[in-house]
């Protein structure tokens, strides 16, 4: 009997830990365009739980059309440009040259690019948000960049 609650306890707690586990149920694109500030926060890629993938199915599904239903998109989602996206963005911020001093990351979304990471100046957090705005068929630049490694992220970091 004490064997069978064991199993039990370790089928929930297993079970539990599982369920928590977050992965990139999205493949939302996730990548790194800079590595030169030591002591970076790194920022935790996209990952959802089952629960959240869920809740944020139905979202995406509802946020993905209405671009294409307004006619501001030419694809029937807007998150079918993001594979695109963010592979241009990050050639286009690795060959501009004022940013090869930095530790950034980018994240694309629905046509918006988030930053994450650090810079030396508030003039180069500036300046990149909008060289990436000059990236075609970027809708929008979420700025989650820091000035320095000093500061608390506004993103979560990796674990």
């Amino acid at each position: 009997m004490k064997a069978l609650a064991a199993l039990l306890l370790t089928l929930a707690v297993v079970g539990g830990a599982a369920a928590q586990e977050r992965r990139n149920a999205f493949d939302d694109p996730f990548l790194p365009v800079t590595s030169a500030l030591p002591g970076c926060p790194v920022p935790r890629g996209p990952g959802f739980t089952e629960d959240e993938v869920r809740k944020e199915a139905h979202v995406r599904a509802q946020h993905g059309t209405s671009c294409y239903r307004a006619g501001r998109c030419r694809l029937p989602n807007s998150y079918l440009y993001d594979k695109e996206i963010v592979p241009r963005v990050q050639q286009y911020l690795r060959m501009d040259g004022r940013f090869d001093d930095t530790s950034v990351w980018i994240l694309g979304e629905r046509r918006l690019v988030t930053l994450m990471g650090c810079v030396r100046t508030a003039k180069q957090k500036e300046e990149m948000e909008r060289a990436v705005l000059l990236v075609d068929d970027v809708m929008g630049v979420v700025n989650h960049l820091m000035v320095g490694t000093g500061e608390k992220p506004k993103y979560e970091v990796a674990r």
